[in-house]
């Protein structure tokens, strides 16, 4: 019913910038909000950001406040992820949701996200 597709990752230095794009089709009026995710090598899928329909609210891990910024143009169906300061610790796999209740904007645990994209490779080198 949604389908979710991430671009945008891509090789930087420590201290540059990216930004990540999550394009949603299909049934794009059941979705309340988006959260970008991440995974490294051996590890969980770690949440970083959610945004709400109308992009009113939003909710960031504590480890990326201050340089990443959530945001979303409706007309483009496209949420993005604008990644400062990256470091190395952010290198990962990184994945869009869709939560068609929005209650990830309070607890972004996974099981609240219904529809999840492929991911798409950020690597930061030192």
């Amino acid at each position: 019913q949604v389908q979710l597709v991430e671009s945008g990752g891509g090789l930087v230095q420590a201290g540059g910038s990216l930004r990540l794009s999550c394009a949603a089709s299909g049934r794009t009026s059941s979705i309340f909000a988006v959260g970008w995710f991440r995974q490294a090598p051996g590890k969980e899928r770690e949440f970083r950001a959610a945004i709400s329909r109308s992009g009113g609210v939003t909710n960031y891990a504590n480890s990326v406040k201050g340089r990443f910024t959530i945001s979303r143009d409706n007309a483009k169906n496209t949420v993005y992820l604008q990644m400062n300061s990256l470091s190395p610790e952010d290198t990962a796999v990184y994945y869009c949701a869709a939560d068609p209740n929005g209650r990830s904007l309070y607890n972004p645990a996974q099981f609240e996200f219904s529809y999840w994209g492929q991911g798409t490779q950020v690597t930061v080198s030192s």
